[in-house]
């Protein structure tokens, strides 16, 4: 694992479970994160992007 990639945190969304570093197969995590506390909040940051760029693309389609 690089200097830097220990030091970052995934969500996984397998289990739920923030990680440091790159413990679990690449499918099965969200990141990276520069803190904890941004990977614990990884679904709501999620669900507002998919929100935002359906609306950005309902907008388009008009």
């Amino acid at each position: 694992m690089s200097e830097g990639t220990d030091r970052q945190f995934w969500y996984n969304m397998r289990t739920g479970a923030v990680e440091q570093g790159m413990q679990s197969p690449s499918a099965d995590r969200v990141g990276p994160f520069a803190t904890r506390e941004e990977a614990v909040h990884a679904l709501e940051k999620l669900r507002a992007n998919s929100a935002k760029w359906a609306a950005e693309e309902a907008e388009n389609d008009r």
